[in-house]
């Protein structure tokens, strides 16, 4: 389904100089879906990580954050290859945990080579700010709103 954000997320693909990706906005507005279709359509493969079930990634957060380590810790959870510049890293519903949040910064410093994307909810509210910080100056981004008049005619084929 085509909306306005795609725009967006193509040039987002495309910097040369690219941060992770955080994708806010309200419940249901289809976060995930646009995600999931945007890796499926540009990269060879995409690893989708749901925060709010993946708990020995969450445990594995907890002890460390560098992309070095984690990518083959993902590989290993997933059985899935990652390759930089061809797979879309995909950490959904990134809000459950404050950790993966904060595992972004890490991946603007020191792999910035990967193409790293997150969607959450509340994501100003959710974090514990006496814990985590959110990664200011390190991600991008982008708001998803609900479905507006000109893309629900998209959606229509109007």
């Amino acid at each position: 389904m085509k909306r306005k954000i795609s725009i967006a997320l193509n040039e987002w693909k495309n910097k040369p100089h690219r941060m992770p990706l955080v994708i806010g906005g309200a419940r249901q507005v289809g976060k995930t879906y646009i995600l999931q279709e945007f890796g499926h359509e540009h990269f060879e493969n995409m690893v989708y990580l749901n925060m709010e079930i993946e708990h020995a990634l969450t445990r594995f957060l907890d002890a460390e954050l560098s992309p070095d380590k984690l990518i083959p810790f993902i590989e290993a959870l997933k059985g899935e290859r990652i390759t930089a510049g061809k797979t879309l890293i995909f950490f959904d519903e990134i809000q459950a945990c404050e950790r993966a949040l904060t595992a972004l910064k890490y991946f603007y410093e020191q792999a910035p080579q990967y193409h790293v994307v997150a969607a959450g909810s509340l994501l100003g509210v959710a974090v514990n700010r006496q814990k985590y910080s959110y990664p200011v100056g390190k991600v991008e981004e982008l708001t998803l709103y609900p479905l507006d008049f000109e893309e629900y005619l998209w959606a229509m084929g109007k």
